[in-house]
């Protein structure tokens, strides 16, 4: 274990908690400029694990100074000749450094190979470059103890990888060493990074390699003029002359590394020295917490909302199916067909019908005893409204699903979502599942089960007992089932007077048996089941879409966490200030 600074205890418990919030996929979705959102997101995460929480955990760490810069910039031979030592190996075929080489005294060896700081770096040791994606560590009696130099790769090397560790060592440096050239120093892509040292405070100090004599004056110049526009004035500044090396792998001149390596040696030598290096660079990390976090909490909201808009869509196309459900089954659609047909079978005659309006009361007995004395095909017009219910409930389903995917393809979240669902189920979710009919005919055979026990629990009270045997049970509950689609808003024609009939009859039938009030009673009841059946079964088929939502995105509550976190560290940066206990020391 290591010591700490005894004040840091509120501060890094802040970090931690910041950390393990920062583990959830923030941003899942295509919204807005994802892609650097979780850029972003990235590299808070690293700079916590690599830098952070090792840092604060132990103010007294031995200093890592990142030697970092541009292709071909010289900086494996400036780490060699600040060494001086051959601890990395200097090319002319680009990239050279393949993977970061630490060199430190082997006073602090056992701080950087216990994975303190860049813990998700594999360590190697001994010669060779070491192999990329680990970080190999040197140890050499002619550096100083308390200083560490990590030679990082070329920040604008053709390889990807080599540009992604170099931007993130650099990220977990205490001090960046700054490597550029004469001819070099005015590109834009150093000036990015010197940029990001400015915003996070960075303690930085810039080496001006291979300058030729004649240049260096008005180079010197030059370049302390860029940093001055660049909000960095005062930063140190190297200038390193140019001079040919006699072997290819040769360190340069005691004489031209001399102020480079003494102002190292006398900040490695001074704790206080080393502690305000420490101080600013972590200062600014801190501050950039403050700053960085909310900004990643406001993006982890618009995923949240973009979510939600999903699933808005999804609940507005399966809504809009009900509405078509509730009109199908009160436009008097559903008593058209094959309905018509078994009712007709059901009741008797064409002729019975068209006669109903002016001789109701008569019929009313003439139809009592067509019930009781031939066996009514009740079956088939129970069947036939079975059929045609379903078949609304389907076309209602299949208009859904093709709103819900096109509202989904409108939006660049849903089209993501849709992507990760694969072709295959992303044609399946245009139309209603293939469990619907089986769930569906489920639903309405259930519901006519219930209209049935409806009935029967009327018909259970003494009035009307002897009333509804003369019926029989079936009988009265097929009329309360074509009560509930008694409306004929949508027929035409003779349509309109065999539907009207329909509902008359049976509305006249039930009302001597049951009363008036109770058949409307009974009427709703039945209607409001069974649109929470249908209810239950387009839900359940809505559950493609939102199923695809599940798990994805940041738990509720992150955001607000996150914030809070970004708060907590900024109560708590002071602490770093606390004067320290006990110096840096490895114990068992």
């Amino acid at each position: 274990m290591t010591g700490r600074m005894a004040g840091n205890n509120g501060l890094l418990a802040a970090l931690e908690t910041l950390r393990r919030q920062l583990d959830h996929d923030l941003f899942p979705l295509a919204i807005g400029d994802v892609a650097a959102h979780r850029r972003a997101l990235k590299e808070l995460r690293g700079q916590l694990d690599d830098y952070l929480l090792p840092r604060v955990a132990a103010m007294d760490a031995p200093l890592l100074a990142v030697v970092g810069g541009s292709t071909g910039a010289g900086k494996s031979t400036l780490v060699n000749s600040l060494a001086d030592a051959d601890v990395t190996e200097p090319g002319v075929l680009r990239p050279t450094t393949l993977a970061p080489t630490l060199v430190a005294n082997p006073a602090d060896e056992v701080w950087f190979t216990r994975q303190n700081v860049l813990p998700g770096l594999a360590r190697t040791t001994g010669h060779g470059r070491g192999e990329p994606g680990t970080l190999r560590v040197v140890t050499v009696d002619t550096l100083p103890p308390g200083l560490a130099l990590l030679d990082a790769p070329d920040i604008d090397s053709v390889v990807t990888a080599n540009r992604e560790i170099a931007a993130q060592l650099l990220a977990a440096a205490d001090l960046w060493l700054f490597v550029t050239t004469a001819s070099r120093y005015a590109d834009e892509v150093p000036w990015g990074f010197l940029r990001s040292a400015r915003e996070r405070s960075t303690a930085l100090a810039v080496v001006l390699d291979r300058v030729p004599p004649d240049a260096l004056q008005p180079v010197t110049a030059h370049l302390n003029r860029l940093l001055d526009a660049n909000g960095l004035a005062g930063t140190p500044l190297f200038s390193v002359p140019e001079v040919v090396l006699p072997e290819e792998n040769a360190r340069l001149p005691e004489a031209a590394v001399r102020a480079v390596r003494d102002w190292l040696a006398a900040i490695a030598a001074d704790a206080q020295a080393r502690a305000e290096v420490v101080r600013r660079t972590l200062s600014g990390a801190l501050d950039s917490i403050t700053i960085r976090v909310p900004a990643l909490a406001d993006e982890a909201d618009r995923q949240r909302a973009g979510l939600a808009d999903l699933r808005v869509s999804v609940e507005s196309a399966y809504g809009a199916a009900m509405a078509t459900f509730d009109d199908g089954i009160r436009d008097g659609s559903l008593l058209r067909g094959e309905v018509l047909t078994r009712w007709q079978d059901f009741v008797g005659t064409g002729d019975f019908m068209r006669s109903l309006e002016s001789r109701i009361g008569w019929l009313r007995e003439r139809v009592v005893s067509a019930f009781t004395g031939r066996p009514a095909p009740d079956s088939r017009l129970r069947t036939a409204l079975e059929t045609g219910v379903e078949a609304l409930i389907r076309s209602a389903a299949d208009a859904a699903a093709e709103r819900a995917l096109e509202a989904w393809s409108g939006m660049p979240a849903g089209r993501d979502v849709i992507e990760r669902a694969g072709a295959v189920s992303a044609g399946r979710l245009g139309r209603a599942s293939n469990t619907l009919p089986q769930r569906s005919s489920s639903a309405v055979r259930a519901w006519q089960g219930y209209v049935l026990d409806l009935v029967a629990k009327e018909g259970a009270e003494r009035r009307t007992t002897a009333r509804l045997a003369s019926f029989s049970l079936n009988g009265a509950g097929l009329l309360l089932m074509l009560m509930v689609f008694a409306s004929t808003g949508g027929l035409t024609g003779i349509e309109v007077g065999i539907a009207g009939g329909t509902s008359v009859l049976s509305q006249k039938l039930l009302e001597a048996v049951f009363g008036d009030q109770a058949v409307r009673t009974l009427t709703q009841a039945a209607r409001d089941d069974l649109r929470e059946r249908v209810g239950a079964v387009l839900d359940e088929d809505a559950t493609r879409f939102t199923s695809l939502l599940e798990g994805v995105g940041p738990p509720e509550n992150t955001s607000a966490a996150l914030r809070q976190s970004a708060q907590a560290v900024r109560d708590h940066r002071d602490e770093i200030d606390t004067p320290t206990v006990e110096a840096w020391v490895d114990t068992p």
